[in-house]
C-alpha cells in the first residue's frame, strides 16, 4: 500500500475522531435516538428477521435504541465478539443486561460463539465507521475487522455504515484492494444510498 494512502487514512482518522471528540453527551443520546427513527424507516431493516449490528462505545453513533428496538420486534440481533487475530465472531444480542466490557472498551454479548460466519445469515448488516464518501467507500478505525466480514456476507443484504452528520465526503475516502464498499450510509438527518457502481457516484 503506498505510504501516501496509509497517511491520507491516519489524517482523516484524526480529524474526525477530534471532531467527535467535541460531542456533547446530550448530543450523542440525541443522535442514538434519531438513528433509530431514520433505521426503522428504512425497509430492508425494519422487514429484516436477522440483522448484524454492534455495540457504539465513546463517542461513535449510538446503537442502544436501535438494538432494543430490534430486539423488542423479534428480530435476531448479531452482536460482534473481536477475535485475538482482529476478525470477528457472533453472539446473540439479548438485552444490554447481557453485555460485557471486552478488549478495547468494547461491549460484547455473553452468550454462546456462533462463528465468524453466522454475519452470512444477517438481511442488514449494520457497520461501524468514521466517514463514507458518495461512492460507498468507507473508512474505518484501520483494524481490517469489517473488511473480512464484509465479503462473508450475503450478496443481497443490505450493508450501512452508521455515522454522525458531517462524515460524509465529499472527496474520495482514500483505498486500496482490500477496502469495501457498503451499500448505504444512516445519519441522524437521514439515509444515503450508494450506487451499484463507483461510476454512477452520487453528485
Amino acid at each position: 500500500m503506498p505510504y501516501n494512502v496509509r497517511a491520507e487514512k491516519e489524517r482523516l482518522r484524526r480529524k474526525i475522531l477530534l471532531a467527535r471528540g467535541r460531542l456533547r453527551p446530550a448530543d450523542l443520546q440525541a443522535a442514538a435516538v434519531a438513528l433509530r427513527d431514520v433505521l426503522l424507516s428504512v425497509p430492508e431493516v425494519s422487514r429484516a428477521a436477522v440483522v448484524a449490528a454492534y455495540v457504539g462505545v465513546g463517542t461513535e453513533p449510538g446503537t442502544g435504541p436501535i438494538l432494543d428496538a430490534l430486539h423488542r420486534r423479534g428480530v435476531r440481533v448479531l452482536l460482534p465478539v473481536l477475535r485475538p487475530d482482529r476478525d470477528l465472531d457472533w453472539g446473540v444480542y439479548t438485552g444490554p443486561e447481557a453485555l460485557a466490557r471486552a478488549h478495547f472498551g468494547l461491549l460484547e454479548p455473553t452468550g454462546p460463539r456462533l462463528g465468524p460466519q453466522a454475519v452470512a445469515t444477517a438481511d442488514a448488516v449494520l457497520l461501524p465507521g468514521l466517514a463514507v464518501d458518495r461512492t460507498g467507500m468507507r473508512l474505518g478505525r484501520g483494524g481490517g475487522s469489517y473488511d473480512r466480514v464484509l465479503p462473508r456476507v450475503a450478496p443481497e443484504a443490505f450493508t450501512c455504515v452508521l455515522l454522525h452528520d458531517g462524515e460524509l465526503l465529499e472527496g474520495p475516502v482514500p483505498s486500496e484492494h482490500t477496502d469495501q464498499r457498503v451499500r448505504a450510509a444512516a445519519l441522524p438527518s437521514g439515509l444515503l444510498r450508494f450506487p451499484a457502481t463507483p461510476n454512477d457516484a452520487l453528485p
